[in-house]
């Protein structure tokens, strides 16, 4: 007689799985970075996605890159907002990157 393999409950699945990598490009004291992460934080833990922040103020090429257009929010590798999120839209993103 052969033994059944254990079923995986939806919540060991979602252990194990992780939402696509979101990476932000900010700066300290910028009021429109910190209204973002808040904004997207929600979105985040339920997707199981990383957040990934990079300061543009060490270095010299982020700094001419971005400059004062920040922030600039990355799925992976595809450019999601700049400067003000739409949920929504972002929440699609997610999807898609899924």
């Amino acid at each position: 007689m052969s033994e059944l393999a254990p079923k995986r409950t939806a919540d060991a699945l979602a252990q194990t799985h992780s939402g696509p990598d979101v990476t932000v490009y900010s700066k300290a004291g910028c009021h429109l970075c910190d209204e973002a992460k808040s904004a997207i934080a929600p979105l985040l833990r339920e997707f199981r996605s990383t957040l990934r922040e990079i300061d543009i103020e060490g270095d010299a090429t982020l700094m001419e890159r971005f400059g004062c257009d920040i922030p600039v929010i990355y799925i992976g590798r595809k450019k999601a907002a700049k400067h003000r999120v739409n949920l929504e839209q972002f929440r699609r993103q997610l999807e898609d990157a899924s």
